[in-house]
């Protein structure tokens, strides 16, 4: 038996119940591979359903405001993937007449879809015979194959591509690229993977070589960079101070509090004999820590944050104007980063 048509008999016995499985809806299959993405199963089904709930389809997607889409995708991370979606859906429902498209071509000239997602949405959704390539896939094929080209290595796109392709099965692509796509996350695992039950024990190279731990091969990242954030939090009786971020940076179009970016990290007197903090919140400002030092880690960065309390003798000096007092009862309608809403579920706001 060939090793794709293994890998289907073991999916049918061996396969997750997941609702994305039991629709051709390519709207439904493109939420839930973009939610998917750098997100494990068990946390992006509660969000897969969420907005399937809200957004009946992808017309009322598109008719949403931004807000509401990351106000929904908030915990997610990696906010980019909302807007994309949310770009996408105005697409389809400008220039497709709201008809999601479900072939490889059209698909990957939608913003947020990539080789990977192309294929698998033109494959679930329309039986198009196009491979999938995601981190799951590339593990088992490295351990089968033996293969220590870097999966992130232009040589080792080409090599994972072709083997790819050449499994494939073109009668039955979706049932080929689930199974392996399954296979990758539920028995072949990058930690402690099921060898000893696995039906490719006579043939994996990896196994026969001892090096299942050392397949996949990645080439390291850059070295990532050191950010100091220091939050400042601002009530007026019941409300607080919220600011947006901007374009061109992380979290993009989130609400936050008041932020002093810094080099370093910042002590309560370094801060009162800031410039800035000083142009903001007045000279004789009383400060508090309400939150020592955490780390966030994100792509090739380390927010280091602070979370200060502030308290002014007079008013604010400066209000800039991308920030604005919102009711505390209404914290909930922002869409927040993680940062700042696990912050408001430690404290009593």
């Amino acid at each position: 038996m060939k090793f794709g048509e293994e890998l289907q008999v073991w999916y049918r016995q061996h396969k997750r119940d997941l609702p994305w499985r039991e629709t051709k809806d390519a709207y439904k299959i493109w939420l839930s591979e973009i939610i998917l993405q750098q997100t494990r199963v068990e946390q992006g089904l509660p969000y897969y359903e969420r907005f399937v709930e809200r957004f009946k389809n992808v017309v009322e997607f598109a008719n949403a405001e931004e807000d509401d889409i990351l106000h929904l995708w908030q915990g997610l991370g990696y906010y980019s993937r909302g807007r994309n979606m949310h770009k996408a859906a105005r697409i389809v429902r400008d220039q497709y007449q709201g008809v999601f498209p479900v072939d490889y071509q059209t698909l990957i000239t939608l913003p947020g879809i990539g080789e990977y997602t192309a294929a698998a949405i033109s494959s679930f959704a329309n039986d198009e015979a196009q491979a999938v390539l995601d981190g799951n896939v590339f593990r088992v094929l490295a351990r089968y194959y033996g293969i220590e080209t870097p999966i992130n290595s232009t040589e080792g796109k080409k090599i994972f591509t072709a083997i790819a392709k050449e499994n494939l099965d073109p009668k039955h692509p979706a049932l080929y690229n689930q199974a392996i796509m399954d296979f990758g996350a539920t028995h072949c695992k990058p930690k402690l993977p099921l060898c000893e039950f696995c039906m490719f024990r006579p043939s994996c190279y990896a196994l026969s070589k001892g090096q299942v731990d050392q397949l996949p091969v990645k080439l390291k990242a850059k070295a990532s960079k050191d950010r100091y954030f220091n939050y400042f939090i601002l009530k007026d009786n019941d409300r607080i101070l919220m600011s947006k971020r901007g374009e061109g940076d992380v979290w993009q179009n989130l609400y936050e509090f008041p932020l002093l970016e810094s080099n370093y990290s910042l002590s309560i007197p370094d801060v009162l004999s800031d410039e800035w903090f000083i142009s903001c919140f007045g000279s004789d400002a009383e400060l508090h820590v309400l939150q020592q030092q955490t780390k966030h880690i994100l792509s090739h960065q380390n927010i280091y944050a602070t979370f200060f309390e502030v308290r002014l003798k007079g008013d604010l000096i400066q209000k800039k104007s991308n920030w604005d007092y919102v009711f505390l009862k209404d914290l909930d309608k922002l869409a927040k980063h993680k940062l700042i809403f696990t912050f408001l579920e430690r404290s009593n706001f």
